[in-house]
């Protein structure tokens, strides 16, 4: 997730989503102040009229902030795969780079549900944590396995949506956003188009919500930090460490794909990367490392004509961190709340972290955080509340996730190259 809007690949004017500006820094010293403040307070008289007003304060901002998740995502994710079918019927190369992408997004979500609970039996939250994140909210019941199969299919996708069934709701989101791409011209452009004017309008309202933030996140903060005390402040960093570690195995894939699917040395790669790497971190943004990224393809002896059409597009439709860091924020927060995670509900996680990924690769970090992490949660059965406070420290994972994100849009560059040129070498007589 990087913090910065970006252009969908083809898409100007009112065909491009809204840029929304959101202030992180006042929304990080709105949870510090919030938590200190807590702290300061958890003995005093005043806590009890303090909480009184802050209470509800917190807990108005964050419905807002929910209020948003399913149409804002409706609209995304018919935008996203819009653009993803459209990719895919542009030649031989594009549907190479699409079937990488899936590959890469299905190794992100499953390493993700695999080894953040080894992390966190390996490297427990700091003692005390578990009140620190489940407090606020509990997750929905996640179905055993047979009805766990029934589920993938609501009969009533308005009482899905109405009861924030994200799993159903996400998958009939894409399967009407393929139909969509095969309507004719047309009607997929008057379609596309209403879901991309419904996105906009989402992402103006929760643009205003998050403007709010650093209020919202402070009233929140206060109540967790008179409950919990000190350790709010260790359980955000043990927290951080964990997300950064599940992006950081799809960083290091990135070297392996680049190796063993492009043909690429690990430091032949290594080299070449550091100039786009640099200014990913930078910037926090996959757009302007572009220009980076290219020329680390340059650097690499790739064909400019393949590095010129699959760059741009992964730009736009492919965040190869986004079901691996997305996850794990999901798995943490059901540590810590207690909630017990069967194969049923990492199913569930792992196919809504793959459809949501599409959709929200053109946001700034804060919305991409919330609309991308709600509806994998939910469908988890995990809760969302926590989700407010995390969304004041995302800058700091989001280095990693840009870090990444160039690193295998790169990778998968390399290996789409040399498909082309093993076809080349086929046709020859």
């Amino acid at each position: 997730m990087d913090t910065k809007p970006k252009d969908p690949v083809g898409t100007r004017g009112e065909r491009q989503l809204v840029t929304v500006r959101i202030p992180t820094w006042w929304t990080l010293a709105g949870l510090i102040g919030g938590l200190i403040a807590g702290l300061l307070l958890a003995r005093s008289p005043l806590l009890d009229p303090v909480l009184t007003v802050s209470a509800p304060v917190g807990a108005l901002w964050l419905r807002a902030l929910q209020v948003t998740i399913v149409p804002l995502v409706a609209g995304l994710l018919v935008v996203g795969i819009s653009q993803m079918a459209q990719a895919a019927r542009a030649g031989a190369a594009a549907r190479r780079m699409l079937g990488w992408v899936f590959a890469v997004l299905l190794f992100s979500g499953v390493s993700s549900v695999l080894l953040t609970p080894f992390l966190l039996s390996l490297f427990p939250a700091p003692e005390a944590a578990a009140g620190v994140l489940s407090a606020g909210g509990q997750g929905q019941e996640v179905p055993g396995l047979g009805a766990f199969i029934e589920s993938l299919v609501a009969p009533n996708i308005v009482a899905a949506a109405a009861e924030t069934a994200m799993l159903p709701l996400t998958l009939f989101l894409a399967a009407f956003a393929l139909a969509a791409s095969r309507l004719p011209a047309g009607q997929r452009e008057t379609l596309v188009g209403f879901f991309r004017a419904l996105a906009n309008a989402m992402l103006l309202i929760i643009g205003w919500v998050l403007w709010a933030a650093p209020v919202g996140v402070f009233a929140l903060a206060l109540g967790v930090g008179a409950a919990s005390g000190g350790a709010a402040f260790a359980t955000l960093g043990h927290y951080i460490l964990i997300v950064v570690a599940a992006g950081t195995l799809v960083f290091l894939a990135g070297y392996l794909l680049a190796w063993l699917a492009g043909g690429i040395a690990p430091l032949r790669f290594a080299r070449a990367m550091i100039p786009a790497q640099t200014v990913a971190l930078s910037t926090q943004s996959s757009l302007a490392s572009l220009p980076a990224m290219l020329d680390s393809a340059q650097r690499l002896g790739l064909r400019e004509q393949t590095a010129e059409f699959v760059l741009p597009l992964a730009v736009a439709i492919f965040r190869a961190t986004s079901p691996a860091m997305n996850l794990a924020v999901a798995v943490y927060v059901a540590h810590l709340a207690g909630v017990e995670l069967g194969p049923a509900a990492l199913a569930a996680g792992v196919a809504v972290a793959l459809v949501i990924a599409i959709g929200s690769v053109s946001l700034p970090g804060t919305i991409s955080f919330v609309i991308s992490v709600g509806p994998i949660a939910l469908a988890m059965g995990v809760p969302i509340e926590p989700l407010a406070l995390l969304v004041a420290v995302e800058m700091m994972p989001d280095l990693m996730r840009t870090l990444a994100n160039v690193t295998m849009d790169v990778a998968v560059t390399t290996a789409v190259d040399r498909g082309v040129e093993e076809n080349a070498e086929e046709l020859q007589p």
